[in-house]
């Protein structure tokens, strides 16, 4: 069918966000949401070319703040089923890249629409149990973020395709064609963010991209409602294979596979490392038709930065939350902090009054700010670096936090570790979890501390300066320049909105391809000139050969 005009996208705005205040419908309907949920226990199948597949390799998601309950069931993928999906998602390619930008564009902002609504208190039920979020986590993710991302996107698409070449030579018509990878896509999300979990998939797949999505083990039901309400709002069978399953055999399902175009990926950097590698010897041996796309965002050790001048109000408040929110489980959090010795004990005090009054729980439970980190691997993860400060004395003391106890729920204190040498282990590796390190230095040194901190961490993804004095800003602004992708002047280095902060993150914190942005758009098509003539040549010679004329 013919489209006669050129339509235009609506124009974007950031979801509202709710706040969920005693005695609001917001407040009532996601209790009942959360009451049904902790009652049942779904069972999760794999879904391919439409089709729902038990492979009865059964696997639980737990709450994580209640690790006796399990929220539900997956079924994970087994290699035939993996298979089967690569060959379910070359078979949709065809008809899905052939469909109109805007016929496309269109599900992704009906999915929006049904996740602002029908879906809203589902999905958010969803990432509080089974992601150990609150209230407001879940709503500035699994609500807000993941909404954005579905009407910015496609706006930023449009953007990507009326980008043409300004000149065009007498009798020629030149065009850029933007076209799918040819091949399939990998998409492998994370657990800490429903949203992540929503664009990694759909963000390629906007650009006429076909999917296989491995979902975290430890966010299937948060993810599995986003797959419902996009196989509601109209997305083709085989466009998205959603494919639970163990790493590795999915990794060895995709990335051995000729037809494998591109990975869109969050996670750890080891795991990043290990895709290129494997990816490197398969382009070395032939495998593939083309360079795949490698696109991931991996860890971080983000700072907040102090220097004299700052209001320690401001920074002891940032501060809490941006370490602490989450249970420190953000890519973004921060985990390492440069204060100066002036200010030290006043933004200390007002830090451990604000960590006194905390209050710790379930995560279903509206008053709380702080609950439980992910799982087991995480909690013993993150206990091993706090028992490593306690057995270095000399180089470290914990002044408030230190405990952990997983008798109900994966808990682990809100911790501050003051560090007495500035290249202590925790303040130079990511730990993802609520722990946060402090490095005091004396007034005077600046400057120096900045370039220290410039070079403690391989990471380069989120980073704070506070200060009231411009001439500071503007040093550590020149000195921090690659210390992180993303760079935050008197607020917090978490809490990154899209159409507003684009994120992402260098050296060792990925590819920074700029989730949130036309630039990671960009990466999802391959592009075709095309110089089209219009005026026939009537001789093979030019006009330097005609003969001379005396």
């Amino acid at each position: 069918m013919s489209h006669i005009g050129r339509p235009s996208l609506p124009s974007p705005v950031n979801e509202p966000m709710r706040h969920y205040e005693p005695g609001s419908v917001d407040r009532k309907l996601l209790r009942q949401a959360l009451e049904k949920m902790r009652k049942e226990s779904p069972e999760i199948p794999c879904i391919v070319g439409g089709k729902e597949i038990k492979t009865g390799d059964i696997k639980q998601q737990l709450i994580c703040s209640d690790n006796k309950k399990v929220l539900c069931t997956f079924h994970q993928a087994s290699p035939a089923v993996m298979q089967e999906a690569v060959e379910s998602a070359m078979k949709a390619k065809p008809a899905w890249e052939a469909l109109p930008f805007e016929d496309r564009a269109a599900i992704f902002i009906k999915t929006a629409d049904l996740l602002a609504g029908k879906y809203r208190y589902e999905i958010l039920a969803a990432t509080m149990l089974g992601q150990g979020k609150t209230v407001w986590q879940a709503e500035i993710d699994a609500a807000a973020e993941t909404i954005d991302f579905l009407r910015f996107n496609p706006k930023y698409a449009e953007e990507i395709y009326a980008q043409q070449p300004p000149a065009n030579s007498k009798g020629t018509w030149n065009r850029v064609e933007y076209r799918p990878l040819e091949g399939f896509v990998a998409a492998i999300s994370p657990f800490n963010f429903t949203a992540i979990g929503a664009n990694l998939p759909t963000a390629p797949a906007m650009m006429g991209n076909v999917i296989v999505w491995k979902p975290a083990s430890t966010a299937i039901l948060s993810n599995y409602v986003f797959f419902k309400a996009l196989t509601e709002a109209g997305l083709p069978d085989g466009v998205i294979q959603f494919c639970p399953g163990a790493g590795r055999v999915v990794g060895d399902s995709l990335f051995n596979h000729k037809d494998f175009a591109g990975l869109h990926f969050t996670g750890s950097t080891e795991v990043f490392n290990g895709i290129l590698q494997k990816t490197s010897n398969n382009l070395a041996a032939g495998l593939y038709k083309g360079y795949p796309r490698m696109v991931g965002e991996t860890g971080g050790k983000d700072f907040h930065f102090v220097h004299p001048s700052a209001d320690p109000e401001q920074v002891a408040f940032q501060t809490i939350r941006a370490a602490f929110e989450y249970q420190g489980q953000k890519c973004s959090a921060c985990s390492r902090m440069y204060v100066p010795s002036s200010l030290w004990p006043t933004i200390r005090d007002i830090m451990l009054g604000a960590i006194k009054e905390m209050k710790r729980g379930q995560s279903d439970d509206f008053s709380v700010f702080f609950t439980a980190v992910i799982d087991q691997a995480s909690f013993k993860n993150i206990k091993g670096y706090l028992d490593h400060a306690k057995s270095h004395a000399d180089q470290a003391e914990i002044i408030v936090g230190g405990g952990c106890d997983d008798s109900v729920g994966w808990n682990v204190e809100p911790t501050i570790i003051v560090a007495k040498e500035p290249k202590f282990r925790t303040m130079e590796e990511e730990i993802f979890g609520p722990v946060l390190t402090v490095y005091v230095y004396e007034d005077a040194k600046y400057e120096e501390t900045l370039h220290l901190c410039d070079e403690t961490s391989p990471y380069s993804l989120t980073g704070s300066i506070f200060s009231r004095d411009r001439y500071a800003i503007q040093t550590a602004h020149r000195i921090l320049r690659n210390a992180s992708g993303n760079f935050y002047i008197n607020d917090k280095c978490t809490g990154a909105v899209v159409g507003q902060q684009p994120f992402g993150g260098a050296r060792m914190s990925g590819t920074n391809d700029k989730a949130g942005s036309l630039l990671n758009l960009l990466r999802w098509v391959s592009a075709r000139t095309i110089k089209e003539n219009f005026v026939p040549l009537t001789t093979w010679k030019y006009p330097y050969m005609d003969d001379e004329k005396l």
